[in-house]
């Protein structure tokens, strides 16, 4: 119903005639009307979500399957041939499908994470510049597998941010894996930071296809994929945005995109605050602070068999003294014999879990003189 203002609002009305007794006639109305939109909008906004989720799944189960066939491919040719060069193409082939695997389940855990609210920053003084080249280097691999030019605007200019560097690099390789995802080969991907009053803005534009002008207020939502009709398969499970747009509020910033429309490409406007001039003294006296612990000895604990044993075994081929162990008691006592300079701790173990193990560990002699511990 439309409102005296104008303004069009979902309405509930009920009404019931008063009749003559004698004639049945209608003598009066007794009506009343509750304005419900928001219940409304709610209803819409929840049946949207869960229609999204549905997507979601198909979309989830879709995109894990897709690395699964060359996997089990290349099992079979494996035990059919060991020939060096087919065995080097094979072996690239699965660190790639499991690289593509890992990030997805990644992407997942994190937005678990950051819903649960179990996401603590470790914020220390960085400088924006290192950010931006560690994201860089993440995100190089794809932008040359899509045959794109990416330029860098950085300038040598401080900007110095208290934040957590590593969630930042995840935040601007996001964006730039994203740019690569929908631009076409040949297109060009623009990175570039400025200093604006006490603010620091990164943007990240591309020549790719561009985000329709009912698409911007969404773009950011869980779940929302921006062109999931022209069947990209690398177009992922719409939660890197999403993580995007948490992880910059968590750090007091804000994030916001913008396009010309559909075939004009993207540009991301990240905002960040910069650190109190009085944490420049705190970042120089950070290096010589850090202790260097041993990695000499490592103990690994990990219910899952397979997982810890192959660990166990690469860190080997790496040179280091492993113990392997798969429940929380045999931890305790590795911990005294092995001594372990680094213990790699699995937290969803049985009857004794991970965190039990690591307060236990905190109390024996000799952790709390061990430097993994700190």
């Amino acid at each position: 119903m439309r409102r005296h203002d104008g303004v069009w609002r979902w309405t509930l009305s009920r009404a019931v005639a008063l009749r003559n007794e004698a004639t049945g006639d209608i003598t009066e109305w007794i009506a009343g009307s509750v304005d419900i939109d928001e219940l409304r909008n709610a209803q819409q906004a929840l049946q949207a979500a869960d229609r999204r989720k549905d997507e979601f799944l198909a979309t989830l189960a879709h995109e894990l399957r897709n690395p699964l066939a060359p996997l089990r491919n290349a099992v079979h040719i494996l035990q059919i041939t060991h020939a060096p060069e087919t065995a080097g193409r094979v072996h690239a082939m699965m660190q790639r499908q499991i690289d593509h695997m890992v990030r997805l389940v990644d992407d997942l855990l994190e937005v678990s994470r950051i819903t649960g609210g179990k996401i603590d920053l470790r914020r220390a003084p960085v400088q924006l510049a290192e950010v931006l080249r560690g994201a860089v280097e993440t995100s190089r691999p794809l932008i040359e597998a899509a045959d794109l030019r990416l330029e860098q605007h950085i300038g040598e200019e401080s900007m110095l941010l208290d934040a957590d560097a590593v969630r930042l690099a995840q935040v601007f390789a996001n964006l730039l894996n994203n740019a690569a995802k929908y631009t076409d080969a040949g297109g060009r991907i623009e990175l570039a930071a400025r200093r604006e009053n006490d603010q620091a803005l990164v943007t990240v534009r591309d020549t790719g296809i561009g985000i329709a002008a009912d698409m911007l207020p969404r773009v950011f939502d869980l779940f929302t994929q921006i062109d999931r009709d022209r069947g990209r398969s690398q177009g992922g499970l719409g939660i890197g945005l999403s993580l995007v747009k948490s992880l910059v509020g968590m750090h007091g910033g804000s994030v916001e995109a913008a396009s010309a429309g559909p075939g004009h490409g993207a540009e991301f406007t990240v905002r960040l605050p910069l650190a109190p001039a009085g944490l420049q003294a705190e970042a120089a006296n950070a290096d010589s602070a850090a202790a260097t612990p041993s990695a000499q000895r490592v103990l690994v604990v990990d219910d899952n068999v397979d997982a810890a044993d192959s660990l166990g075994v690469l860190l080997e081929f790496m040179g280091a003294s492993v113990k392997v162990v798969h429940d929380g008691p045999a931890a305790l006592a590795a911990v005294q014999t092995h001594r372990p300079g680094v213990v790699l701790l699995d937290i969803g173990m049985p009857g004794m879990d991970g965190y039990e193990v690591a307060r236990r560990c905190a109390r024996c002699p000799v952790a709390t003189r061990s430097s993994w511990w700190r």
